[in-house]
């Protein structure tokens, strides 16, 4: 029993797997070709039906045209006459009747047989059939084809097609049966006939039933590939919302991630700042603070010379005081880069480093520019600042190059040296050099990659630009 209902199932899961197109194309033509079958075989009866019943009334008015003038008054005669049985058999032995009618036969209401041209069954009586009963009733009955009546053994061993029919003979004052006639009617050209008209019907069937399911079909392929285009149009939709709705998850957690460490970072930056003040230009002028109190410039009787020394060098602690508060200044404030182009931009930044580390750096750009947000800007001038810089410092400056290209949608640089690398494990998570370039990068919804060997390292990063320009 399981073993059935499995069998069932993958059945009709074969079945639900395949297209509507397909699926109509069974269905559709088992149903059609059943009703083609119904249709055509009851149009076929009908048809052989009516030309039965036309051919035969045709012939039994011509053959009660002939033997009626011979019969005596049925209603009182009990049996026929010999001049009535002479004429009889000369009709349909010589007459005209002779090569059309095989056998006829005169009944009784009794079902007793009055005539017959075998005359082995004159006088015997048979149960009358429902076509001898039809026939006393006023109706005439036809049929095409061998009989099992009884008495028709002689007709079934004849071999031919005949035509069987039960014509009613009436009374001509009163209309009443008082009579039938039976009589088998060659029927060789009258079968040729009929196959012809039900083949005839048989084809109209098919064709009529072919145009139906071809038009049918025609329209069901049509509806079922417009399905097939908007299922795909919709898997594909699905497939793609699908991908945005992991890019929107991913650059969410970016933006989550980029917002937890902002206050990590900006207090890093805070705290280097003050390193760098607090080392650098709050120890020099503490030191010119101190040399200001001491005794070479309070003592009156110290020697001008001396003096003039002490003075140059408080003012030479200033002044590099004042140098290296400015190159933190230089770091920290911007260049107008909202109206500049992504040319100038990286211009402006590599320029800065040469100015500032008296190394070259190559410069590689596109031929065309595109319009950037001012967010995507500043992350693309610090991404350069802190990648030069990085270089500069860990790698030496050795061959420094700064490259930018379009990538299809995308805007993409790429910072390269020819230093001795690092091992990206070793980075400090707390650091703010390399990972806020991360964090700006990833919460503009770019990428941020570092390749790194003993031959050098590239920093490169990525921004979609039509995102950049709709921001």
């Amino acid at each position: 029993m399981t073993g059935a209902l499995l069998q069932l199932r993958g059945i009709f899961d074969r079945w639900n797997n395949q297209s509507l197109a397909r699926q109509f194309l069974l269905a559709g033509g088992m149903v059609s070709f059943a009703a083609m079958m119904l249709v055509g075989a009851y149009v076929a009866s009908l048809i052989e039906a009516a030309v039965t019943r036309n051919s035969a009334a045709s012939t039994a008015l011509y053959v009660d045209s002939i033997i009626a003038p011979l019969l005596p008054d049925m209603k009182t005669t009990k049996t026929l006459d010999d001049i009535t049985t002479r004429a009889l058999d000369e009709t349909f032995g010589q007459g005209a009747l002779g090569g059309k009618v095989v056998s006829f036969r005169l009944w009784r209401l009794d079902g007793t047989v009055l005539y017959a041209t075998d005359k082995t069954m004159v006088g015997k009586r048979f149960e009358p059939g429902d076509d001898l009963k039809n026939a006393f009733s006023g109706q005439m009955v036809a049929q095409f084809g061998l009989t099992n009546d009884p008495e028709s053994q002689f007709e079934r061993a004849s071999g031919v097609p005949l035509l069987e029919i039960y014509n009613p003979i009436l009374q001509p004052w009163s209309g009443e049966v008082v009579a039938v006639s039976e009589f088998y009617e060659v029927a060789e050209g009258f079968q040729q006939s009929l196959y012809q008209a039900q083949l005839r019907s048989w084809l109209a069937v098919a064709g009529v039933t072919l145009a139906f399911f071809l038009l049918l079909s025609a329209i069901v392929f049509r509806g079922s590939r417009t399905i097939d285009n908007q299922r795909q149009a919709l898997t594909q939709r699905i497939a793609e919302l699908s991908e945005l709705l992991a890019q929107n998850k991913a650059l969410h957690a970016r933006a989550q991630r980029a917002s937890q460490r902002a206050t990590a970072l900006n207090e890093s930056y805070l705290r280097r700042l003050g390193a760098d003040l607090h080392d650098g230009p709050a120890q020099l002028v503490a030191y010119a603070a101190l040399r200001v109190d001491s005794d070479v410039l309070t003592d009156p009787g110290t020697p001008p010379g001396k003096r003039e020394e002490e003075v140059t060098t408080i003012k030479a602690r200033l002044d590099e005081a004042m140098d290296e508060i400015r190159s933190i200044c230089s770091g920290l404030v911007l260049p107008q880069i909202e109206t500049a182009e992504l040319p100038d931009l990286l211009r402006r930044a590599v320029n800065a480093h040469r100015q500032r580390t008296g190394l070259d750096v190559a410069l590689s750009m596109a031929d065309r520019s595109r319009p950037l947000s001012p967010s995507a800007k500043i992350c693309i001038y610090r991404f350069v600042q802190e990648a030069l810089n990085n270089g500069f410092r860990h790698g030496g400056g050795a061959d420094q190059s700064v490259r930018q290209i379009f990538d299809g949608g995308h805007v993409v640089i790429e910072v390269a040296d020819r230093g001795p690398g690092f091992d990206p494990a070793s980075m400090r998570p707390e650091g703010i050099g390399l990972a806020g370039l991360r964090e700006r990068i990833e919460s503009l919804g770019g990428t941020f990659n570092i390749s790194t060997s003993k031959h050098g390292t590239t920093v490169r990063m990525s921004l979609n630009v039509q995102e950049m320009e709709q921001a």
